[in-house]
């Protein structure tokens, strides 16, 4: 596996753990080598050091330090910057002696871990230099594989993984496609959302389709609306440089919350395969209707927290969101004008992403004079932090007298299973190793997704959209509390 941005944010905190861990459960095979490709002026050695101090940081169980060692053994460096084609020329040199010394081919992963504006060129260099083309081709300097034959199923031995964001909006996303597809086959292409390896949203599959008691219900004639919360109590502190030139709405809202739309709409896949279940997502995002340029004022709330503009390489004019609360339609009959209030913010209240399925309430109609509580039967799926599953259900209270009040049945995967199944980056590393796409974005769920974000985008541009201001610890600016309010709802 090639890092590309293997001294980077994600690098750090999400790869190399995962692969770690990974290592630690015996999952990886007795051989492999992780290349990391930055501009740090590291060695091999200093890379491994580097790697070994963030894992040892990172790790609570005392006596781990051989692991990190044996760990540290499989990892190596290629010091360049990405638009220089001598630091590639190395790297296929160093993967060459890796399959000399293996006597055979060996699959090679490109994992673009780096910012979105680093994509294009290193594509092309990939292309360029025939990296892309796996240790066939001529300039690999090995004769592991020198029976095979130029051309001949070479798209076997590379897998591209890339990383959202994936564009800016509709037309570079198009533009990034077209140049993914030009170098490589579908196939081999893996758009990364982690969320979609989260074991809760894929659990909502199991939750819907195997229990013959929800899906009867999971529709408009008994869902009154859907809430949707991603919230982080941290901000953009040590990202400043890479989120203010992207906002909340196309790093979380584009792929994170479209995603989790998705999971609540989608219909019951012909089968639990890599393409059916990808098939059936692909139209439920596609049937998220688009909010129009002059609706967005009415349907879209904008914020940004205050000290925002104060964070190291943030701009001091900057009007970038890092909160929004969108009010949306699905465009299919099961939630034909059921509306979905979704929100994510930084510098919020607390840690939190889950899903509610508010149904209809029906407890006024036989106890109407003994009065019902505001908030009838929720269920809600809880991703992070205390991943699980809760039903709120109406009770009478205990005494003489007839009073009503909610309870709540919760399901906690800590609790149940004594663990909370495999971190979202272990799962995908898995089935990028094993060629598995289900949990993988295709072209056609990104364009949709795409189509929406751009359409807001141009509404924000040509209505002169205000970025409403708003304290850190709080849940946003007021005005996501009137986007619900307005409709005699409120935020869960």
């Amino acid at each position: 596996m090639v890092v590309f941005g293997g001294t980077g944010e994600l690098a750090r905190t999400k790869l190399f753990p995962a692969l770690f861990s990974l290592f630690k459960q015996k999952k990886l095979p007795e051989q492999f080598f992780i290349i990391g490709f930055s501009r740090r002026d590291f060695d091999d050695e200093r890379f491994r050091e580097w790697v070994r101090d963030l894992l040892i940081r990172g790790s609570t169980p005392k006596g781990v330090e051989p692991l990190h060692e044996g760990f540290a053994q499989h990892i190596f460096y290629q010091k360049g910057f990405f638009d220089e084609e001598v630091a590639y020329e190395q790297l296929i040199k160093q993967l060459g002696e890796f399959d000399q010394q293996m006597g055979a081919c060996i699959t090679r992963f490109f994992y673009l871990a780096t910012p979105p504006d680093h994509y294009s060129t290193i594509l092309d260099h990939i292309s360029e230099t025939k990296l892309s083309e796996g240790c066939g081709h001529p300039s690999a300097g090995t004769s592991a594989m020198s029976s095979v034959p130029n051309g001949s199923g070479q798209h076997k031995w590379t897998r591209l993984i890339i990383e959202k964001p994936f564009g800016k909006d509709l037309t570079t996303a198009q533009m990034l496609d077209k140049k993914l597809s030009q170098i490589f086959e579908e196939e081999q292409i893996f758009r990364a959302d982690h969320y979609l390896g989260k074991e809760t949203v894929q659990n909502i599959l199991t939750f819907r389709f195997a229990n013959g008691i929800f899906e009867p219900v999971w529709n408009k004639n008994y869902i009154d609306h859907v809430q949707i919360t991603w919230t982080e109590k941290k901000g953009v502190e040590g990202r400043g440089a890479f989120f203010d030139g992207v906002g909340i709405l196309r790093d979380v809202a584009q792929n994170h919350l479209m995603q989790l739309i998705a999971s609540v709409v989608m219909e019951q896949p012909r089968s639990f395969s890599k393409e059916g279940v990808r098939d059936a997502r692909a139209d439920a995002i596609k049937a998220i209707r688009c909010v129009e340029s002059e609706e967005v004022s009415h349907s879209v709330v904008r914020g940004q927290y205050s000290g925002y503009k104060a964070v190291e390489d943030v701009a001091k004019d900057s009007n970038t969101e890092t909160f929004i609360a969108m009010k949306l339609f699905v465009d299919a009959p099961r939630f034909e004008n059921v509306p979905f209030y979704v929100r994510a913010g930084k510098k919020m209240t607390k840690d939190e992403v889950s899903i509610s399925i508010v149904f209809i309430q029906t407890c006024h109609i036989l106890f109407k004079e003994y009065g019902c509580p505001e908030e009838g039967n929720v269920l809600t799926i809880r991703i992070q932090p205390d991943e699980g599953i809760g039903v709120r259900f109406i009770a009478k209270k205990p005494g003489a007298k007839l009073s009503l009040g909610t309870v709540d049945m919760k399901f906690s995967y800590q609790d149940e299973f004594g663990g909370k199944g495999a971190d979202a980056y272990e799962k995908l590393l898995l089935d990028i190793f094993a060629g598995d796409q289900m949990l993988f974005n295709r072209s056609d769920e990104l364009e949709s997704s795409w189509e929406l974000i751009t359409k807001i985008l141009e509404g924000w541009k040509s209505q002169k959209s205000e970025v409403r201001s708003y304290e850190p610890g709080t849940w946003g600016p007021k005005e996501a509390k009137e986007l619900i309010q307005k409709d005699g709802k409120k935020w869960l």
